[in-house]
């Protein structure tokens, strides 16, 4: 068919059925939340066999810990996996948390974005409100069952039902819904998912509930995989973590938009007294600074601010020098906590920890990190094909809740990376028998996506990153400086031992004293001589004093100098 033919039939499809704005409009249609991260599933890590059957264990973990903790209960929590065909299983979470109602239980499973935490100023695992629900849907998609939910608030009522999502209204649809007289207090929930694969990798279940343990000393964590073996990570600590508090918003931390929003709804009849009522360190002589900076009186009603007014006031916050942000709404683990953790599950023979004091990021939003270093023993990661064979391992977490996944693009890997851990001892970071913990914790996690696996890299978090690593690894260097030193001594006492029995034959036959009384002699003077008695006691208490700093940095320089020369010449 020739161009013209073509071009003529084209235009004469189109004057038969022309396309107008009516029929555009035709075309329009409405699509709820559900309906959207049902066909973007990808975006709340659903994808991948083994990371989306991880996701799933997550969310019904981070909620109960999450629950737990928010009602001043130790955290008991139990989970199953039970194959059912190929890449068919079943999930069963089971918390001692203090439950949930009937108005409660249905939001909670069966209703995106619907929660107590995303509006809240202070620290938590989940923040959207989207995880359960987001594993009901997945659940129902991939097998069209129910997820079965048992709950209790130890009142002798007991709540059994089952549940599905309407995507299109964004809704639950509850059934089989019961009540039964049973003494139960917490939430067991039990759903059936295809297009999974249960695999003990550094991705999967039981290594997310390990680095659950690890970041939560306080909770007990009992696992049976698909094969009925069982797991138990045993809490180190019986008291419960400090409760964060609410926090309000920081002025500095605050959008035109946001402030907009806020004063529409406020109780304030002033705007003077919305910003001290609403925000966080705004006071009188911050209120006086501001009204000099802005074309407009701060008594006129907060609910008639135009944008334009808004814009006014976000310009005058910058310029205003606030007090940092409260630090009430974070709840960081603790030294001794992480490294009493390190030592109970990882079981190093070094660990060193440190949390540093809060700090600032985006202009108002505070964060602390939390590092630990554990070196030798059991650290480091392991093939099961050649246990000899060691790497570091990287235990990103935020919130206490592990992130297994996406770590190329985490500012925590970042940060570890970008560190010269020669300067410390470590020569080559990727097969060191090294375990990195750190803890990112804050108000506001700036996750790269809805996946919650990876943190933004941040300009104020990369810098506070890489200081927590370089404090801890200058600590870890004073220890591994200190064990060179004793290896370098020992071969030298060796060597001396190697000639001391010769020795000790002349000396024998010159002094006339018995051979045996020499050699033992000898021995304790390589040994004074050497200093290795001390050094030794040092090392195995893991208390190598401030003292040997010096020496520890001067031997590390050298030996990465001459590593260095090493190289160029080859």
């Amino acid at each position: 068919m020739s161009k013209e033919k073509i071009e003529k039939k084209i235009k004469e499809e189109i004057e038969l059925d022309p396309v107008t704005a009516d029929t555009i409009a035709k075309e329009f249609k409405e699509h709820s939340v559900a309906e959207f991260f049902k066909k973007n599933k990808q975006m709340l890590g659903l994808y991948g066999k083994v990371r989306t059957l991880t996701t799933i264990i997550h969310e019904y973990v981070s909620n109960s810990l999450d629950a737990c903790e928010e009602a001043n209960i130790l955290p008991e929590i139990e989970v199953k996996l039970d194959e059912l065909g190929e890449e068919y299983y079943e999930a069963t979470v089971k918390d001692n948390g203090p439950g949930l109602t009937e108005e409660t239980v249905g939001k909670a499973f069966g209703q995106l974005l619907a929660g107590t935490k995303f509006h809240r100023m202070m620290q938590a695992r989940g923040q959207q409100g989207i995880g359960a629900s987001g594993c009901t849907m997945l659940s129902q998609s991939t097998t069209g069952k129910a997820t079965k939910v048992i709950t209790g608030k130890g009142d002798g009522k007991v709540i059994s039902l089952e549940l599905t999502i309407d995507p299109k209204m964004n809704q639950a649809k509850i059934t089989n819904f019961k009540k039964v007289d049973k003494e139960y207090r917490g939430t067991a929930v039990q759903a059936k998912f295809k297009g999974v694969i249960y695999k003990d990798t550094q991705g999967g279940v039981l290594e997310y509930l390990r680095r659950t343990a690890i970041a939560n000393p306080h909770a007990q964590i009992k696992f049976r995989d698909p094969k009925g073996q069982t797991v138990l990570f045993k809490r180190t600590l019986t008291h419960i973590p400090k409760k964060p508090k609410e926090m309000k918003p920081h002025p500095l931390g605050t959008t035109v938009d946001d402030l907009v929003t806020m004063s529409k709804y406020t109780e304030s009849r002033k705007a003077g007294s919305f910003l001290k009522n609403e925000f966080d360190r705004v006071g009188d002589t911050s209120l006086q600074k501001i009204q000099n900076m802005i074309r407009f009186d701060l008594n006129k009603d907060p609910h008639q601010l135009s944008w334009e007014e808004c814009e006014q006031l976000i310009q005058a916050f910058k310029k205003v020098d606030f007090i940092a942000p409260s630090t009430e709404g974070l709840s960081p683990i603790g030294e001794d906590r992480i490294k009493k953790s390190l030592e109970s599950i990882v079981k190093p023979e070094f660990v060193v920890t440190l949390t540093r004091k809060p700090k600032i990021y985006a202009g108002g939003y505070s964060f602390q990190i939390e590092v630990g270093l554990a070196y030798g023993g059991n650290a480091g990661e392991r093939t099961s094909s050649n246990p000899e064979d060691v790497k570091v391992e990287l235990m990103r977490y935020a919130n206490r809740a592990p992130l297994l996944f996406d770590g190329g693009s985490c500012a925590i890997t970042k940060a570890i990376q970008s560190v010269e851990w020669k300067r410390y001892g470590v020569r080559d970071l990727d097969s060191a028998p090294l375990a990195v913990f750190i803890n990112f914790i804050s108000v506001h996690v700036p996750y790269t996506g809805a996946g919650k696996q990876a943190i933004t890299d941040e300009e104020e978090i990369m810098e506070e990153l890489r200081l927590s690593l370089m404090d801890c690894g200058r600590r870890m260097g004073i220890y591994l400086g200190a064990k060179r030193r004793e290896h370098d001594r020992k071969m030298k006492q060796e060597m001396f031992y190697k000639y001391i029995p010769e020795i000790a034959t002349a000396l024998s036959s010159v002094t006339k004293e018995k051979k045996e009384t020499l050699i033992t002699k000898l021995e304790k003077l390589v040994k004074d001589k050497l200093g290795l008695e001390k050094l030794e006691a040092k090392i195995k208490s893991k208390q190598v004093g401030k003292e040997e700093q010096e020496k520890a940095d001067d031997e590390i320089g050298k030996a990465v100098v001459v590593e260095d020369e090493g190289s160029g010449d080859e």
